[in-house]
């Protein structure tokens, strides 16, 4: 029988799949933050206010998905 057993890179790759993963989700909430806002057919102050919270968590998101990328890519190059 195989023993198996997780080296440090496979704790990086599943890391970073993690956090793609959260930030995938945190695009996913921000897509349907915007959806909702436009269906509301907010006045146009409204919308940007409604813009300008989603902004932030939008590029987070994207921060997370990035960071995450490039840790399954390294711990994939270093295994």
């Amino acid at each position: 029988m195989e023993q198996t057993s997780s080296t440090v890179f496979d704790i990086i790759i599943w890391s970073g799949t993690a956090l793609s993963l959260l930030g995938l989700l945190g695009l996913v909430y921000c897509i349907i933050r915007v959806s909702r806002a436009k269906r509301a057919e907010l006045s146009d102050e409204a919308m940007r206010a409604e813009l300008k919270k989603v902004v932030p968590v939008n590029l987070g998101a994207l921060f997370l998905s990035v960071i995450g990328l490039m840790m399954v890519i390294v711990g994939i190059f270093l295994a």
